[in-house]
């Protein structure tokens, strides 16, 4: 059943793809609301899944890469969801439910047998340390969207048809709201870690390859609301700090498992 509900996560994903698309190209009334309604039974089939999978294992599903893969996509249409209240954008809806296809196609290609958890998972400071970063990195997700977007907003790219891009001042003001979501949760992903590394390898920090590039995606946003309240970066820079801010995050996250191996090379 777990896959099932994958399986129809992904496909209301491209449905919802197509549909933004076609809004893009040529606006109706029907289309925009059809992709707002898959995105939204997406995100409560890919609930479902992560449900029943935490029956089926008997915990919570934080032990691989797969099971943070489908966090992550779960995080990220939720701080979807919630920013619909604050933008509508169907250049939005396209990017996100792309970006959700990406990580669930990703996925699909690791390992997805429930297994027990190995001692040093054992742990509470696990669910704290890997919900804080569901929070933080969906947070993060959407600033690289609207990033994306205020770099096209400013190119002169004004949305097709009836879909219009909002202004760039509110563009702005939304990615920053949300890093500065993100960025207290992130800071909890460093402690929570720490006490986690403390409580299992007996350090507070090892220089872990992840440890390291999470610590820069911290330093990352840290900048950047430091050169917002300090020195006034808004804008353009602003957008880019966001979009490198969240690469940095896909590397921590899915590049430093794959190309550097260390002590989470099991997550």
């Amino acid at each position: 059943m777990e896959a099932n509900f994958n399986l129809l996560a992904y496909i209301f994903l491209l449905a919802a793809v197509i549909l933004s698309l076609i809004t893009l190209w040529r606006s109706n009334r029907f289309t925009s609301p059809l992709a707002q309604a898959a995105l939204i039974m997406s995100f409560a089939s890919l609930t479902l899944a992560l449900v029943l999978r935490s029956i089926t294992a008997g915990r919570l599903p934080l032990a691989t890469l797969y099971e943070f893969a489908l966090l992550f996509a779960w995080g990220i249409l939720l701080f979807y969801l919630i920013s619909r209240r604050m933008i509508k954008s169907d250049l939005l809806t396209v990017l996100i439910a792309l970006l959700e296809v990406i990580i669930l196609s990703y996925s699909n290609t690791l390992s997805s047998g429930p297994r027990p958890l190995m001692p040093a998972l054992q742990s509470i400071w696990l669910q704290f340390h890997v919900l804080t970063a569901i929070i933080a990195y969906g947070a993060f997700s959407l600033s690289f969207c609207l990033g994306l977007i205020y770099l096209l907003k400013e190119k002169g790219y004004e949305g097709i048809g009836a879909s219009v891009l909002p202004s760039l001042a509110k563009l702005d003001n939304l990615l920053h709201w949300s890093v500065a979501v993100g960025f207290p949760f992130m800071t909890l992903v460093l402690i929570t870690g720490a006490v986690w590394a403390e409580e299992v390898w007996g350090r507070w920090w090892g220089w872990d390859p992840k440890e390291t590039w999470a610590l820069i995606t911290w330093l990352i946003y840290a900048a950047y609301l430091h050169a917002r309240k300090t020195y006034g970066w808004r804008g353009k820079r602003a957008a880019i700090m966001a979009i490198v801010g969240f690469l940095a995050v896909l590397f921590t996250l899915f590049g430093v498992s794959l190309l550097l191996p260390g002590a989470h090379s099991y997550v």
